[in-house]
């Protein structure tokens, strides 16, 4: 039956739903001076996230899908932090002292990239002039490979506690077919000198369905991670998109593993890691049971963003840098993905903004309903619509999509309760497709604009 399953939904490309609406959906008519009013208008003490972009790497790893430019001499990222360091003074001067910094996510890229002194200047700028507070959380994205002693230093010393460290496979046959060689003892002398640092909260990235790979070496490389024993780990299926990315083209494409390889290998990652102890959480997260993700999952209160599965609780979300994605409580906003464009709207002395997105209260209740289907493989739908005073009945009534997940014995829908079965939630994004109103097939809307 999950055969069959596979072949029927599995090699659907659907959203990672890490937002709804998505991200292609997102036009020029909201700009930056939408984006203006919507800083301006923030309530004060709104629990906010920051979410940094620091576009380059040394290399480039040909499986990447991130905005990143390579560079190896220093002189483009020190341009770029200077740019930087303006938008963080825009935003400041619009928003004034009413967005409350909870979490803080760098991301790339390599934001490891800078050298420990522009990192210490960088927090030293964003704790003058945004409302940080003694509990802020501070994580960022890490090429071990790259990681120097001195920078792991320099992030304990900035406040970084959770880490989060690109591995995707310790196999060398894999690791030459999509440009990145990674040993596994690099990676735990890295971890080694971020615990020693006081960044104590480490998680590992894997990725399956890479050329070359197999069961095997999927399990090798799981149990290489765990034994360097990080918080969390998380798992994800590599997406071949070259016309999109071109240099994903220097993959073999007859190296890469079909669709029911790919699934074995992502189980034989799951049953690696369970076994190990970690907590499966999600689609494609696991953690220690003591972790504050898997007792966020365990409680209900497991959230979905940008970064995947998370426990942060923020009302709003301010994107700095280019490529950079925010959420306001009105809506998304993107700004310029080239940096030169990116840099040129902050000289200027405005935001970046390029693109953006206005929510309506419907989107908002679809959004609720597909991240609870994504963390909780469950959703009561009246409940949800109490929560947006919203009637959630025309969500059900001719949804094409979620009849066929029913009649194939994939969803279980009882009093209002869309439920995933335990032996299909490999398919969940399939399920929370039905309640996306941009796909064919998921209810009818419920007479706002989309």
């Amino acid at each position: 039956m999950q055969t069959s399953m596979l072949e029927k939904y599995g090699a659907a490309r659907l959203p990672r739903y890490t937002s709804y609406p998505t991200a292609p959906l997102f036009s020029p008519a909201v700009d930056a001076r939408c984006y203006g009013e919507w800083l301006a208008s923030l309530a004060p003490g709104i629990r906010t996230a920051l979410y940094l972009h620091i576009p380059f790497c040394r290399a480039m790893c040909w499986y990447c899908g991130c905005h990143t430019s390579i560079t190896l001499r220093d002189h483009p990222i020190e341009e770029y932090l200077a740019v930087l360091h303006e938008e963080v003074r825009l935003v400041a001067a619009r928003a004034g002292d009413r967005a409350v910094i909870d979490d803080v996510h760098f991301g790339g890229g390599t934001p490891t990239i800078m050298s420990p002194d522009a990192f210490l200047s960088l927090m030293d700028w964003l704790r003058r002039h945004l409302a940080f507070h003694a509990d802020t959380a501070i994580a960022i994205e890490i090429d071990p490979r790259t990681l120097t002693r001195d920078m792991a230093f320099a992030l304990g010393e900035g406040g970084v506690r959770r880490a989060s460290l690109g591995v995707q496979s310790f196999d060398e046959k894999v690791q030459r077919a999509i440009n990145r060689l990674q040993s596994a003892a690099r990676t735990a002398e890295a971890m080694a000198d971020l615990r020693a640092a006081g960044v104590t909260g480490i998680n590992v990235d894997l990725i399956y369905g890479l050329p070359h790979q197999t069961e095997r070496s999927c399990v090798d490389t799981a149990r290489e991670a765990v034994a360097m024993r990080p918080d969390r780990l998380a798992v994800f299926g590599y997406a071949h998109v070259p016309s999109f990315k071109k240099h994903q083209r220097l993959i073999d494409e007859s190296a890469l593993p079909g669709a029911h390889e790919r699934d074995a290998q992502a189980e034989a990652i799951a049953e690696t890691l369970t076994a190990a102890g970690y907590t499966r959480i999600g689609l494609d997260h696991y953690a220690l049971p003591h972790d504050p993700l898997a007792l966020a999952a365990a409680a209900g209160r497991l959230r979905r963003n940008f970064q995947g599965y998370t426990t942060d609780t923020s009302e709003a979300l301010i994107g700095l840098g280019a490529s950079a994605i925010g959420q306001m409580p009105q809506g998304f906003v993107q700004n310029e993905v080239p940096t030169g464009s990116y840099a040129a709207r902050v000289a200027a002395g405005a935001f970046a903004t390029a693109k953006g997105y206005r929510l309506t209260d419907e989107d908002r209740l679809r959004a609720a309903v597909i991240e609870r289907l994504m963390c909780d493989f469950a959703v009561d739908l009246a409940a949800v619509g109490r929560a947006h005073n919203i009637d959630t009945e025309f969500l059900m009534h001719g949804n094409t999509r979620l009849d066929a997940l029913r009649d194939d014995g994939i969803v279980e829908i009882d009093a209002g309760v869309v439920r995933v079965r335990q032996d299909h939630r490999f398919i969940v994004r399939a399920v929370a497709a039905c309640f996306d109103a941009y796909l064919g097939g998921s209810g009818r809307t419920h007479g706002q604009a989309a």
